[in-house]
């Protein structure tokens, strides 16, 4: 009679990897350790290499059963054998000789008896356990590993997941588990085995030949086999797959060949899915019983995996699906198209979208797939997936749109969310233009989907009329009785809202544009679509700014919070509230956490899908240059937004002016700035950001009167309320200019004001900008109820920024021969006059000299200049005083 087992394990390959932390897991395990895994898993390589590894030889007892074994006494035989063989049992375990009658049950209690006296560690490793067909024999093995004891230590190695009544074992915390997941190769033990081989892959290479194997053992070996010598490995690694011939043989021979007929139909007529599921498989088959039989094959680890808790959907493992279709392809040529119709229709009629549309594609059915990914299009959006919409799109053969207006309707959508907009209108004007071919039962959805085309194309022109015109017009839709989809009305009621609120928000009408979004977010939330209601909190973010800034960080956040939930971190949506949150910190003098964010949001935010949005954050990358008084670059920053302003069809709030003139002063370009001034749109020129700037610039060219003037209508209802920004703006300014004309109870009460209202909402950003030191000291000094406050921006000022202008190397322009005369005088007590005198000069020249000098010093007062230009060195400190 033929051995039933084999008494040792199979001589090891060559170059074995030794799997470190596999091996801490073994030494560590509880009395019965189970390996389940598929077939070249690894399973027999792990227990040899970790038995010689650990010095075990002496003390381990190897069984492999043979091929579907089904007598259990030559089982037993095998391992009391295998027992006898080891240093322990040989002391221990006695001898039996083969009988008819002998039993398998008395062998366990006589075995059992006989390593009752078992003092030292023993291992039993029975390996191919799958292959023990006799039920008796198993339920003999069962007691033995209930009644053992605690010294005899099994490891149970199958292709099955084994039964054996482990759950009990598993309560008693007697069991460990080690399964195909487990057992997969690492990217460093990949990486050791091709070494081994004298294969060299780039890591990418190498990254993508493990997750093609899903780090199979006998895959990667199989590879490097393949790989060695060839003389293109990266490129035959790429394409490695399961038609490869020696992985082929060998899933043939120890998988495939070993099913039923029944399980092997299933497995090549539903090879071309990426998951499937009983009824499906019932479907393409014809037959039934489909859920139980992929069941018994994930339990009979055969490369089929399960993909949920209750095992009712599964997909095949990447190089056995590769092998079922090119079976399925050599047996049945003629039947793959008509498999792929049919799991279409199964996919379209259970809402499979994607699937469904994947498969007509596949069989080359595009009329029907064109109808269903019109249908599904605006849902793909809707879940916030433009990326899979996009992918589905590009199956198409080129040329497809010109002949279906549907298609064409998509080419637009697509190129709209990729921000092509040239190719989008052109699109969209052939979708226009064909559709009357469109079937009646399919022109009302079609029109609707042509109306949102039209909304997002005017969004991303940032034409807000045509904007708000097409918001109406769908709000209409949406109410339509005959709208084609019921559930679409509520879909395009949400879209309606938040893109008429968007609409109203860039163009400053408030009120209405939080009444818009709020209702749009509101719908969004009852109808279950987060990626509307993200779209809402981030555009609300912009919107809770204007009330307070406190509120807009926390929308901000929500939308973070709510795209980080959904995946959509690096969405251009979430890239607005991205650049709100980085706006407020920026206002409120954070500057390093703002850069962070605006970092963040310039990654996420693509100028073409949010154009508005995008002028808004070069807005504020420039008020940080500005903040952190890098001049130059804020004013190349903000001569930028001044441009991408000018290309949107609806002029830009004339806030932009202020900060350009800002940067302009900043950077000495007074003339430069006169120019913007006079260059902005006469309708904003008599408004409140018009004279802001104007302030700006006057108060630079040492003109305080012009500055209080241009203010005076702004100091009681500033230009931002409520918006504490430009409340705080104003005020500072005011009192910069009332310092400047010598009124310093005025200046101290403007002062006061601006921090009043830059407490609550830590709006410190305007004192960057305008950096008085001086007058944040004079006023700490007197009564103030902000005195935290302003120590925190006295401190804001030291950290940022440049030094003060009279430190050395921060001369903006150096001074004249002429200047450097009238300078020598400011010290003394002699009036402009006086000084003019003495150097024989007109006192308009001493004047021209004097205000030049104050320019370029970042001063305004004669003191001031003094104390500056000792700081340069310029002025000695000893100079006697006329």
């Amino acid at each position: 009679m033929a051995q039933a087992v084999t008494a040792a394990p199979p001589p090891a390959p060559a170059n074995v990897v030794s799997r470190r932390a596999l091996f801490e897991r073994l030494a560590g395990a509880a009395r019965v350790t189970a390996l389940s895994a598929p077939a070249g898993s690894g399973k027999t390589f792990l227990l040899d290499s970790w038995i010689r590894e650990a010095g075990l030889s002496d003390s381990a007892a190897w069984v492999s059963v043979r091929y579907e074994e089904r007598d259990p006494q030559w089982f037993w035989l095998s391992v009391l054998d295998a027992l006898r063989g080891t240093a322990v049992g040989s002391a221990l375990v006695r001898g039996y000789t083969a009988a008819p009658e002998l039993d398998g049950e008395a062998i366990v209690e006589r075995l059992l008896e006989d390593l009752a006296s078992l003092d030292d560690r023993l291992w039993l490793v029975i390996d191919d356990l799958h292959e023990l067909r006799s039920s008796a024999g198993q339920r003999q093995l069962e007691l033995l590993l209930l009644r053992a004891p605690v010294e005899l230590r099994f490891v149970l190695s199958s292709r099955n997941t084994l039964g054996l009544g482990l759950h009990r074992l598993r309560l008693q915390a007697e069991l460990t588990e080690i399964r195909a997941a487990d057992l997969r190769f690492t990217l460093d033990e990949a990486r050791t085995l091709l070494d081994a081989a004298g294969v060299e892959l780039s890591e990418a290479t190498l990254a993508q030949l493990v997750d093609r194997t899903e780090g199979w053992a006998a895959g990667l070996r199989l590879a490097a086999l393949s790989l060695a010598g060839h003389p293109e490995p990266e490129q035959l690694a790429a394409e490695f797959s399961g038609s490869e011939r020696t992985v082929a043989q060998y899933l043939v021979a120890e998988v495939l060949n070993r099913q039923p007929e029944e399980a092997r139909r299933l497995l090549l007529r539903t090879s071309v899915l990426e998951r499937v599921n009983g009824p499906l498989a019932d479907v393409l088959t014809g037959g039934s019983g489909g859920e139980r039989i992929l069941q018994e094959l994930e339990e009979a680890n055969a490369f089929v995996v399960a993909l949920d808790g209750s095992r009712s959907w599964f997909r095949y493992h990447n190089l056995f699906a590769d092998l079922l279709q090119l079976e399925l392809r050599r047996t049945a040529p003629d039947e793959v198209a008509t498999i792929h119709m049919v799991a279409a229709e199964w996919y379209a009629e259970n809402r499979y979208p994607i699937e469904a549309i994947r498969h007509a594609q596949s069989a080359e059915s595009w009329s029907i797939a064109a109808r269903l990914l019109s249908d599904h299009w605006f849902g793909l959006y809707l879940d916030g997936r433009p990326a899979t919409a996009h992918e589905l799109l590009a199956r198409f053969p080129g040329g497809a749109a010109a002949a279906d207006a549907e298609l064409a309707a998509l080419e637009a959508a697509d190129r709209l969310s990729r921000g092509n907009l040239g190719d989008a209108a052109r699109y969209l004007g052939l979708a226009t233009r064909g559709s009357g071919s469109v079937p009646a039962t399919r022109s009302r959805r079609f029109l609707v989907m042509l109306a949102l085309l039209r909304l997002q194309l005017a969004r991303q022109r940032g034409d807000l009329g045509a904007l708000a015109e097409e918001a109406r017009s769908l709000l209409a839709a949406a109410d339509a009785p005959e709208t084609a989809h019921p559930e679409l009305g509520e879909d395009l009621r949400a879209l309606a809202l938040l893109n008429l609120g968007i609409a109203e928000l860039w163009a400053e009408r408030i009120e209405d544009a939080d009444r818009h979004l709020e209702e749009g977010i509101a719908v969004a939330r009852r109808i279950e679509r987060p990626y509307l209601e993200l779209t809402g909190l981030a555009h609300g973010t912009l919107l809770a700014i204007h009330h307070s800034h406190g509120l807009a960080a926390q929308r901000a956040r929500e939308a973070a919070e709510l795209a980080g939930r959904h995946g959509w971190a690096d969405e251009p949506v979430v890239g607005v509230a991205y650049t709100m949150l980085g706006g407020v910190l920026v206002g409120q003098g954070r500057l390093e956490e703002a850069d962070r964010w605006l970092r963040r949001a310039g990654r996420a935010l693509r100028a073409e899908a949010e154009p508005a949005a995008n002028v808004t954050l070069q807005l504020f990358r420039g008020l940080l240059e500005l903040a952190s008084g890098r001049y130059e670059k804020a004013l190349d920053t903000l001569r930028g937004v001044v441009r991408l302003a000018g290309l949107l069809v609806t002029p830009f709030p004339g806030a932009i002016h202020v900060f350009h003139v800002q940067a302009l002063v900043k950077a000495g370009a007074l003339e430069q700035a006169e120019a913007a001034l006079a260059e902005i749109d006469e309708a904003e020129r008599d408004g409140a950001y018009a004279a802001i700037a104007l302030a700006v610039l006057r108060l630079a060219q040492h003109d305080p009167r012009a500055a209080a003037v241009a203010l005076a209508p702004l100091v009681d209802g500033p230009v931002g309320a409520p918006d504490p920004f430009w409340t705080v703006e104003v005020l500072l300014l005011e009192a910069m200019a009332r310092r400047g004309l010598g009124d310093d109870g005025a200046a101290a009460c403007a002062l006061e004001r601006a921090l009043d209202f830059a407490e609550p909402d830590s709006v410190l950003v305007p004192f960057l900008f305008h950096r008085e030191p001086d007058l944040l000291e004079r006023h700490r000094r007197q009564r103030t109820g902000h005195a935290a406050l302003v120590s925190e921006i006295l401190d804001l000022l030291a950290e940022t920024g440049p030094p003060r202008a009279g430190e050395p190397g921060h001369l903006r322009e150096p001074l004249t021969e002429g200047e450097m005369r009238v300078l020598r005088y400011l010290p003394t007590n002699l009036s402009q006059r006086e000084i003019a005198g003495e150097l024989s000069l007109s006192s308009h020249t001493v004047s021209t000299h004097v205000r030049h000098l104050y320019a370029k010093l970042d001063v305004h007062r004669r003191r001031e200049a003094v104390e500056r230009a000792r700081d340069l060195g310029m002025l000695a400190r000893s100079s006697s005083e006329r």
